[in-house]
């Protein structure tokens, strides 16, 4: 009878940390002419996000840093800045995915008044989307919820995901150069109501973004979509808006 070797698995030896240099815009209007560049050197593992660099830096190196984050999980939107030339969420942008032997570089959202360091002044980007009247509007006043369709809400479905980061808006060229353009997030979100069954504003949101800083400013470059941390197939979205503008209702 033959004997079977048992061989146990050695278990997996922990991931040590390794350093990634991080090269952080930096800017004090107090103290600062001008936006400036500044390096930390970060013990980071590669399932680390940049948003737990941010914070070591800010707790262990530089205390003066300054940076808007709170859920962490990608909820909450309020941790968006170009990582690597690209509007991301810092939350969600693991080091893994990331080429650690290069720097990384961080810096604010374009498109909006730059404050401190990585916080800009979100006012501009929420006027805006207060101005598509982003909530349903209806006259009737049911003793229940209204009822829909599943095929109903699938038209408007994906618009619903948008957590108001400014990603998509930051991320288009028209937004840079024309501060008035409405911009692709109210645009979103202006969708996800005037493609709602149970609305009956469809036509004046439709009417406010038939403005010549509404819709037809959108060049269709994609890079909204790119920037997108949801998912959200935001130029699509644009594109049915102006479907709409025609026809003169959804």
């Amino acid at each position: 009878m033959t004997e079977t070797a048992v061989v146990e698995a050695k278990p997996e030896e922990p991931e040590k940390p390794f350093d990634i240099e991080v090269h952080v815009r930096r800017y004090n209007p107090e103290t600062d002419s001008e936006p400036y560049w500044d390096v930390y050197t970060v013990p980071m593992y590669s399932t680390s996000r940049i948003l737990d660099a941010l914070h070591h830096i800010k707790w262990e190196q530089d205390s003066s840093l300054a940076f808007r984050r709170s859920c962490a999980h990608g909820i909450c939107g309020s941790d968006a800045m170009r990582i690597n030339g690209r509007n991301r969420l810092a939350c969600k942008t693991l080091i893994k995915d990331l080429d650690r032997t290069k720097p990384v570089y961080v810096e604010p959202i374009k498109g909006l008044p730059l404050e401190r360091d990585l916080i800009v002044d979100m006012d501009p980007f929420f006027e805006a989307y207060k101005e598509v009247k982003p909530f349903l509007i209806a006259s009737d006043k049911p003793e229940k919820e209204r009822i829909q369709s599943i095929a109903d809400r699938d038209i408007f479905d994906d618009t619903t995901k948008c957590i108001l980061c400014a990603a998509c808006t930051t991320s288009c060229p028209v937004f840079w150069t024309d501060g008035q353009y409405f911009g692709p997030a109210a645009i979103v979100n202006a969708h996800r109501f005037i493609f709602d069954s149970r609305d009956e504003e469809a036509t004046t949101r439709l009417d406010i973004l038939n403005d010549k800083e509404g819709v037809w400013r959108c060049r269709t470059t994609f890079n909204c979509t790119e920037a997108c941390p949801r998912g959200i197939e935001v130029t699509k979205a644009i594109a049915e808006v102006k479907q709409a503008v025609l026809r003169g209702g959804r």
